[in-house]
Parts: C-alpha cells; structure tokens; sequence
C-alpha cells in the first residue's frame, strides 16, 4: 500500500520535486505570502506555492520591459499552458515543474483554475495599460487580479463541516482579496508612478488635488495626499472588515493562514495611516518579529473568534 498525506496518494519524486521549486520560489519572492502559509499542513502549503509561482509567472510577464505585442504574446501561452492543466494534459514529467505542481494540486483540491484566467486578464489590462475613472472601475481589475487568487486559495482552504454561511464564502475571500490589493496599492504608489501606472480612481485623485500624480519625495503642491490615503485607508478597512467574515468558515489552520496573510496587510495599512507620506520616500515593510507576532496571532484563533462573535452579534 503506499503512503498517503492527508488521504491523498504520496506525491512521486519528480511531482515532490516540481512543489519544491514552486516552494523556493514562493520563498524567495513573497515574503508575506510565505509566512501566512507555512501554517498550512504540506499539502496545502504544496498547493498554495503552485498557485503563487503560477501568479507570478503571469505577473512577471507584465511587470516586465517586454515590448506589448511580445508581452501579450507569452499570456496568452501562459493561459494555453493553464487549458493543458485543466484538461489533464500535464504529465508529471513534464518539463516545467510549476505546471507539473499546479496540475497535481488541481487533482487534489477543488482549485477554481477560471481564477487563473481571470488573473490572466487583469495582467493584460497592465498591458494595454487600463486606467480607473472610478473605485467601481477599479474594482473590476482588483477582483481579477486579487479577488480571483482569494477565490482560487478558497478552494485550497476548503470550508469547515458545518460552517454556518458557507455558500457566501467565495464572495468573501474575493472581498479580501480587494482589501489586499488596495493596501497593495497605497504601499506601491511611488513605484507605481515611476512605472508610468497610476492604479488609484481618477476621480479620488481629483477630489483632493492629486491629479498630476507622484513623481517625487513630496506630494504635488496644494494637494490633499493625507487626505487622499486616509480615504483609501477607511475603503481597505471596510472592505478587511467584510472579508474577514470568512474566517469562522475555515478550519483552524487554514485560518491561522489567512488570518496572518490580512493580519499583515493590517498592520502595513496602520503604518500607511500613521505617516502617508511614508509611501512617497521608500517602501513600508514589516520587520520579521512583527510578522511572527501575526503570524503567532493567527494561530492561537485570536481573529477567528473575534470576528465569529461578531458574526453572531449581527445576527441576533
């Protein structure tokens, strides 16, 4: 009889092999990421790296100096690559260990692999080099490019037995996934400029004088840009305070996971809210001792049974 991981088939060597990649690469390049999922059991840990190292490979392509056509070109192989892992086409020899990972993970969970294709399509929305009149705007390319990886990791996750509202569980990791990516945004928003990418809605911009954009150290002259990120902040907040909801339908460590991944993107939004113009001199960042305290947070069940009274508060 051979061995299982969590009722599932031991992984063969060259599939082990293809999730220690997607490992080092998650590793190496999602700091944050990392630490939320080493909470994870291995095969859950297994599939999420999967999942990230697919997202940045996506990512790096439209992050990249590639000229648009050529940039274009290689999503839409990336997302011929994701129809042969979705029709079960990937051999585990395979040569590319993060297709190997990914098929074998969709084997194994009920990973929305639709979500990959939507990320696909925010990616070319870089490309062809979209702009946001408004947060509904916005929204749009935030649920494609973060609400898609929530809904995706949900089918990791799982929910529960018995969970109470589990059918709207996928609307609120999306929701998380939104709150993430706007904290994303307000930490980037420097880096962002000097890419020639303005992701904040034009019309916020506008109402507090903001529209020239960030090309230095300090705001433009007469702008509101304290004004400007304690709204956003205030957007993430809300948009946090929903997608949390979902934590009472996880189970404990799944939990833990999400709950130090937000928790994180928490405590970096607070940071962003102290001191705005933070984000015009440099990146803003956690230390490592402040992660582990999130991290340590998220394991003891702390935000779990906090957001799960709650829930129960609004019920009664």
């Amino acid at each position: 009889m051979s061995a299982t991981v969590e009722g599932h088939p031991q992984s063969s060597a060259p599939v082990q092999a293809a999730y220690s990649y997607c490992e080092a690469v998650t590793g190496q390049q999602a700091r944050n990421f990392a630490y939320g999922i080493r909470l994870l059991p291995a095969e859950k840990r297994q599939a999420m790296s999967a999942l990230y190292a697919f997202s940045r490979r996506v990512d790096d392509i439209g992050d990249g100096t590639l000229a648009p056509e050529v940039k274009r070109e290689r999503l839409e192989a990336t997302r011929a690559l994701l129809d042969r892992i979705r029709a079960g086409e990937v051999e585990e020899d395979d040569t590319d260990p993060v297709a190997v990972a990914l098929a074998d993970s969709a084997r194994r969970f009920p990973i929305p692999l639709d979500g990959l294709d939507e990320l696909i399509d925010g990616v070319l929305m870089d490309v062809h080099g979209a702009t946001f009149e408004t947060w509904d705007d916005l929204k749009v390319y935030c649920r494609c490019v973060a609400g898609a990886i929530g809904r995706l990791s949900l089918g990791v996750f799982g929910t529960a037995p018995g969970a109470q509202g589990a059918d709207r569980a996928p609307e609120y990791a999306d929701t998380l996934g939104l709150a993430l990516q706007l904290t994303n945004i307000l930490r980037d928003v420097r880096e962002d400029a000097e890419n020639g990418r303005t992701y904040l809605p034009a019309d916020d911009l506008a109402k507090f004088g903001c529209g020239e954009g960030f090309g230095g150290e300090a705001p433009p002259a007469g702008a509101d840009f304290d004004g400007l990120v304690h709204f956003e902040v205030r957007r993430a907040r809300a948009l946090f305070a929903e997608g949390y909801r979902l934590l009472p339908m996880l189970d404990r460590r799944s939990g833990a996971c999400v709950a130090a991944m937000a928790g994180i993107y928490r405590r970096l939004l607070d940071r962003i809210e102290r001191d705005p113009g933070a984000v015009l001199r440099g990146r803003v960042s956690l230390p490592g001792r402040e992660k582990a305290y999130v991290a340590v947070r998220g394991l003891s069940g702390l935000d779990t049974r906090h957001i799960a009274r709650r829930t129960v508060r609004r019920r009664a």
